[in-house]
């Protein structure tokens, strides 16, 4: 019988008994650090931090804005304003179109947004009406709308988070405020209009806010009203169009500046004293309108100020941050006439 068999028999269980320990040491540690491939953990997954996503604070917010076009001093005001405040921002990168005063092309632009799945989106819309779909199609994408400036048709308010700009009735009412005082109550004062955009909201609810006030004064008509399309060019050739008619008129009022400024030069080429013969009233107050003023060719200009870029940003952060906002944002605005115009003059920033 061979006696050395035991004896090596139990040093190799022995040995067995060592290295099973070991290895299930090491199989305990490694799953701390590093599961094997394809275990199941409930664990928590925890990605390197060097391959890890930026947090949400480091992404840049993208923002699309459909502007309507360039057609006055106070658009591109606007413009710049909203590309200023946006570009100077490194938490945010701006997608601007211009759509050059055409719905279908903000429409298509809104659209080009959407896909490219901006975090949000200002509308300046050209005009009232027809803006469901595309708008219904951004809320389906969870992107918020701010409009600026201009409103869309009552009865949408869903389709939008805010409206940020100015009280167009009020600057109907407040040019003719002026006009009044200016005149006396019971006075023959004959008025043409110069309206803005057919269908813009701007255009309504300032020629409703001015014949509002005027209802009451049996002495103040309106001989003609015709849409100078907010643009100097327009307005000019509208005025002319009447003067060859009829040069008896007391007051201009325009829908804004721009078109004022151009029934201005038709009045001088007419042989008639802007601001003199006849009174010049314009809304927006863009500086060229001070400057007009200055020179005695305007009498006054409703402040509209289009300086939204920096109520769009921070209306934009309110809401990422779960803020309510108020429908409507209103900017802050006055009249200018006379010395106070002229005062402001140096400070205008537009």
């Amino acid at each position: 019988m061979n006696r050395k068999k035991p004896f090596f028999m139990t040093m190799l269980a022995t040995i067995m008994l060592v290295g099973l320990i070991a290895g299930c040491g090491s199989n305990s540690n490694n799953g701390g650090n590093k599961p094997a491939s394809g275990n199941a953990t409930n664990e928590p997954k925890t990605e390197n931090a060097a391959t890890e996503a930026p947090p949400a604070a480091d992404k840049k917010l993208v923002v699309g804005f459909a502007q309507i076009g360039a057609e006055s001093g106070w658009r591109d005001a606007e413009t710049d304003s909203v590309k200023a405040t946006f570009g100077e921002d490194p938490g945010f990168e701006l997608k601007f179109s211009d759509a050059q005063q055409k719905q279908e092309n903000q429409i298509k632009a809104i659209r080009t947004f959407i896909a490219q799945k901006v975090d949000a989106i200002g509308l300046a819309p050209v005009v009232e009406s027809g803006w469901e779909t595309v708008l219904k199609e951004a809320k389906d994408a969870n992107i918020p709308v701010f409009l600026l400036d201009r409103g869309i048709t009552k009865g949408n308010e869903d389709l939008y988070v805010s409206f940020i700009g100015s009280d167009f009735i009020l600057e109907g009412q407040n040019a003719a405020k002026w006009m009044i005082e200016e005149f006396g109550t019971g006075a023959q004062v004959n008025i043409v209009q110069l309206e803005g955009t057919v269908g813009a909201s701007a255009a309504n609810d300032r020629k409703k806010g001015f014949e509002d006030a005027i209802a009451g004064e049996a002495g103040y008509k309106i001989v003609y009203s015709q849409t100078g399309e907010f643009t100097r060019a327009k307005g000019k050739e509208v005025m002319e169009a009447y003067l060859k008619k009829d040069k008896n008129i007391q007051v201009v009022y325009a829908h804004n500046d721009d078109m004022a400024l151009g029934a201005i030069q038709a009045i001088e080429e007419a042989g008639l004293k802007p601001g003199t013969d006849i009174k010049i009233i314009g809304v927006d107050g863009i500086k060229a309108a001070f400057e007009a003023i200055a020179e005695g060719k305007m009498n006054v200009t409703v402040e509209c100020n289009p300086l939204l870029g920096p109520q769009l940003k921070q209306a934009i952060l309110d809401y990422k941050a779960g803020k309510t906002l108020e429908k409507w944002i209103k900017s802050d605005e006055d009249v200018y006439f006379g010395q106070k115009a002229i005062d402001a003059l140096p400070n205008r920033k537009y």
